[in-house]
């Protein structure tokens, strides 16, 4: 089998491989950071912030989100024994699953309207009961992103926990 110049790079420059985790997760802890303190907010936590005061915040969760696309696309592509190494796994695909609900939920949210109610909602306000269903929504889908791709590397002991 043969290598990519990606891989072989990787497999020469033991850093590498740990600097992307690196940007991975404080990608990861933008996005948990800022869009899981909205969800709570949105659930009726912190009533006493105005949940368009956490709206500045949002363009900082988006380069999080870009962080996370560039390096994971870095991850299967540099992996030595190839992608199949993760479009073969399962938590893989339960992970990319996770990741394609989340943003589906955030299409919802920004095109059904309740992204405009939810900046509306001034502090000690409550979030339309549809906000709230879309934010627990969201809170699920990105601990299972995360859980999904912690669990990776025991694909085999999910498999066998599956009986599959």
């Amino acid at each position: 089998m043969q290598q990519t110049a990606l891989q072989i790079y990787v497999s020469s420059h033991d850093w590498v491989w740990a600097l992307w985790q690196i940007i991975h997760f404080v990608g990861m802890s933008l996005i948990i950071g800022i869009i899981g303190t909205m969800d709570l907010r949105i659930l009726g936590l912190f009533k006493s912030i105005p949940v368009a005061a956490l709206r500045p915040l949002v363009p900082w969760a988006i380069v999080g989100f870009i962080c996370n696309l560039v390096t994971g696309i870095f991850f299967v592509a540099g992996k030595t024994p190839g992608p199949s190494y993760y479009t073969d796994n399962l938590s893989f695909r339960l992970k990319m699953l996770f990741v394609l609900l989340a943003a589906g939920n955030l299409i919802v949210f920004q095109l059904s309207g309740l992204e405009g109610r939810v900046y509306a909602t001034p502090a000690g306000g409550n979030a339309p009961a549809a906000a709230k269903a879309v934010a627990a929504f969201s809170l699920v889908a990105w601990v299972l992103v995360i859980f999904f791709g912690r669990i990776m590397q025991y694909n085999d002991t999910l498999l066998m926990f599956l009986g599959l």
